[in-house]
């Protein structure tokens, strides 16, 4: 970056030099030739007072006087009829008629003109300047310039050598600016976690802001994932260890017969609980993928709902809990599989979290082209301060609970995910002891079936 803004400043500076002198040398010839111009309108004036006689000829040796060659000047005399009468550098009868010349033209109407023309080499210019005498002949003075191509082309060695020594200049400025520039950003780069609002440069606030945000979000990511690794770990562990413990008292002959069904009861829901487990985290895994596609169809969210409530209608009694359903038919564009996940898991933590004799309510309904869904139940309820953390990762409000109902700690994670891929919203309200109703609300157009 520092070499980039480097080159830029030094090309930058380079072309405005080169630029600057070509101006000045376009201004430079403009005065130039204004000047000349002036000049010659003076040395016509001059001339002019001495050739008020009727023959111009008699003048003749006037005007190839020794001090208008110093000059360098070309005197022509023409009649009001354009026919040269006299010219100091060619033989006036070998000339043709001048009347058609710009600047004999504007001296003849206005009593002055001035013409500038190239010489064929391009390389000189001539300046003319006609004016009116009293004795109706038109006196033309000119005078050899050089051109602006020709004054830049003598110049040039000139112009390199300053422009070089521009350059050197330009170079270590160019250094010290981009040390400046860069220098803040650089610091900026090493104490990104200090950084106070305060920047050196105010256009970068917002990108900083962004950075930071970015930053804090990805240590917060690694953080979570470093806690999802432990927890993982501490969970895989704990049903491993029941079933190395009850295999070994087996193997080693210390369990009596009675005691080896229980054993292997035991063996039995510990693998149980580890393939639940694993499975969960398998599918969080995919749904963290968010390059993975997910198909989209027109799904009868009261149908799959009705699903679920009837194949967790056995395990709702098995914990002494009704689960019913409620509501009317309506379609959410959405993912089939994962939907059913959803309602599974909401369903299935109502029940595992409910109390003897307790009510799990299932409502499906369409409002204002929104589609809801809504798991309550009368459960043990979830305090204000545990509710913003339920949905993360293994977190429990009642860890025994939890762990003796098969729970893996990963079901409102995966609710989560699944909420996120639908672009849908979450409501929760609970109260310990109380119960607990989650609201689920699909932003995508419903329709009611009749």
């Amino acid at each position: 970056m520092k070499r980039k803004i480097n080159q830029m400043l030094v090309l930058i500076a380079t072309l405005a030099i080169f630029l600057t002198m070509v101006l000045i040398t376009v201004v430079y010839y403009d005065l130039f030739r204004k000047q000349v111009m002036e000049d010659l309108q003076v040395y016509a004036g001059l001339i002019g007072d001495n050739l008020t006689i009727e023959n111009i000829s008699e003048t003749k040796e006037y005007l190839n006087t020794e001090y208008l060659n110093k000059e360098a000047l070309r005197i022509t005399v023409i009649g009001s009829d354009g026919k040269v009468d006299f010219d100091s550098e060619a033989d006036s009868e070998q000339m043709e008629n001048h009347s058609k010349r710009p600047e004999i033209i504007a001296a003849m109407e206005s009593g002055e003109g001035q013409a500038m023309r190239n010489s064929e080499t391009l390389s000189r210019n001539t300046f003319y300047y006609a004016v009116r005498l009293e004795n109706g002949y038109i006196l033309r003075v000119a005078k050899d310039a050089g051109s602006i191509l020709g004054i830049f082309v003598r110049t040039i060695p000139s112009l390199l050598v300053v422009l070089g020594l521009l350059v050197v200049a330009c170079l270590f400025v160019a250094h010290f600016l981009t040390v400046k520039l860069i220098q803040p950003i650089e610091k900026l780069a090493e104490n990104l976690d200090e950084y106070n609002d305060k920047s050196d440069y105010e256009e970068l606030t917002p990108f900083i802001h962004m950075i930071k945000k970015q930053h804090q979000d990805i240590m917060k990511n690694a953080r979570i994932r470093q806690e999802f690794t432990a927890n993982v770990s501490h969970e895989l562990k704990t049903p491993l260890t029941s079933i190395s413990g009850y295999a070994e008292l087996i193997e080693t002959g210390m369990a009596s017969e009675k005691d080896v069904a229980r054993f292997a009861h035991g063996i039995h829901s510990s693998a149980n609980r580890l393939l639940t487990l694993i499975n969960d985290i398998i599918r969080l895994s995919e749904l963290d993928g968010a390059e993975q596609e997910i198909v989209m169809e027109q799904v009868n969210l009261y149908e799959l709902a009705d699903t679920c409530v009837e194949m967790l209608t056995m395990n709702a009694e098995k914990h002494d809990v009704t689960i019913s359903l409620q509501g009317t038919e309506c379609y959410v564009k959405g993912n089939k599989q994962m939907l059913e996940e959803l309602l599974y898991n909401l369903c299935d933590n109502a029940i595992r979290y409910n109390n003897p004799e307790g009510k799990v309510v299932v409502e499906v309904y369409p409002k204002k082209e929104q589609a809801y869904l809504v798991v309550k139940d009368t459960g043990i309820g979830i305090s204000t301060e545990h509710q913003e953390r339920i949905f993360e990762r293994f977190y429990r409000v009642d860890k025994s609970r939890s762990k003796s109902t098969g729970g893996t700690g990963l079901g409102l994670a995966i609710v989560k995910h699944i909420i996120a891929r639908h672009n849908a919203t979450l409501e929760l309200e609970s109260e310990a002891g109380k119960g607990t109703k989650i609201k689920v609300i699909f932003g995508n157009e419903s329709r009611q079936m009749h």
